[in-house]
């Protein structure tokens, strides 16, 4: 299983303060934060990408680049990444730069996302949505499979000889989450294509989210790529910790009843019973966090939104702190007891180098057996 964090980046006014922190502290504050998620021992680090006030992260890759060159070991991820409203050409050389300069450290999750006026600041319809996110990622697998390119389609200029640099490290595309939280059609993509399946379920009660997954895991097998219980899932979480409970309940009050987000909605405690978002003690966040599995199936990757709603830098890496010595570790060992030995591990960048070296030996054993026979 692997454990992280992923920010949407939003500017936000600390409720209890007054302040609103400026672009840069947002920025520097997402820096700081992933070498925090590499320094307890978590797994990754997902940034959101956004071109619309209040957010700042209108380049993930180039603050990515900027904390691959700080850490070591974090998969460096993106929350979202429009796969509308970018051009398939751009994201194929960005993400394969970013792959080199982190060592292969370096996969991404697709959206449409949900922010309507983007689409024709960037010359799009968000009618074609549907449409655009099918033919992009066509493109897209194209370019990064193939060393020559010719492809027209819809909604781009035609490519003639076009080959994108820098090639995939290693001959090996970085792997690709689809993420929705109300599209089966994109549920549809991921599973035809073999890729995996990032539901951000922190909105809205749990059934929602199992009738997409459902449906993902029902069509990656009637794909092929395995039993359904082996699709590639990824969950989305909340928690606001302290020791005591209560604490964390009167602390945390505040910023979710004045957030952008969910404020003056549901109560602080019915959005806590009907959502993944956990207040209270860390043996609680372990609790809740454990259920997961029971709704939604065996899963290969959980991130947790903690850097929203104003929270101020210093509190969100108390929380990676205590979470990292209080939760962490039972979280691992209770997944390790529990996850079954046919459903595969999260995909890595070594683990799909590894799968196509197999791949290529075993059909080059094949082509040579039947070279024999002939």
């Amino acid at each position: 299983m692997q454990i992280g964090v992923f920010s949407v980046s939003d500017i936000t006014a600390d409720p209890t303060t007054g302040r609103t922190p400026t672009e840069n502290e947002r920025i520097k504050a997402s820096v700081a934060i992933a070498k925090k998620v590499e320094e307890i021992g978590m797994d990754v680090y997902a940034l959101g990408e956004h071109h619309n006030r209040p957010f700042f992260s209108s380049s993930p890759t180039t603050t990515l680049a900027y904390i691959a060159a700080q850490t070591e070991r974090i998969t460096l991820s993106t929350a979202t990444t429009l796969i509308t409203t970018n051009d398939p050409v751009k994201i194929a050389e960005d993400f394969a730069m970013l792959q080199h300069l982190s060592d292969g450290r370096v996969d991404l999750v697709l959206g449409r996302g949900n922010t309507a006026p983007v689409y024709p600041w960037f010359g799009k319809n968000i009618q074609d949505g549907i449409e655009l996110a099918i033919e992009n990622y066509s493109l897209l697998r194209k370019l990064w499979d193939e060393d020559t390119v010719n492809w027209s389609g819809k909604f781009r200029t035609p490519l003639q000889n076009f080959t994108s640099t820098p090639r995939p490290l290693d001959g090996v595309a970085p792997f690709v989450w689809h993420g929705s939280i109300r599209t089966p059609q994109i549920a549809e993509v991921a599973a035809y294509y073999g890729d995996g399946f990032f539901a951000n379920n922190i909105f809205w009660p749990k059934e929602h989210y199992q009738q997409l997954i459902g449906l993902y895991r029902e069509r990656y097998e009637h794909y092929g790529h395995g039993k359904a219980d082996q699709a590639i899932v990824g969950l989305g979480g909340q928690f606001f910790m302290r020791k005591n409970s209560q604490d964390a309940v009167k602390e945390f009050r505040p910023y979710f009843d004045n957030a952008p987000v969910y404020g003056h909605g549901p109560s602080l405690e019915d959005f806590t019973s009907q959502t993944p978002l956990t207040v209270g003690s860390p043996q609680e966040v372990i609790e809740k966090t454990l259920t997961f599995r029971e709704a939604f199936g065996d899963y290969q990757r959980q991130l947790f939104l903690i850097d929203h709603a104003g929270l101020p830098l210093k509190t969100v890496l108390e929380q990676l702190d205590l979470f990292g010595e209080e939760v962490l570790p039972v979280l691992r060992k209770e997944y390790a007891a529990m996850k079954p030995a046919h459903v595969p591990d999260a995909p890595t960048h070594a683990s799909r180098v590894a799968a196509a070296l197999e791949a290529n030996v075993t059909e080059s054993a094949t082509a040579g057996a039947a070279g024999q026979d002939a």
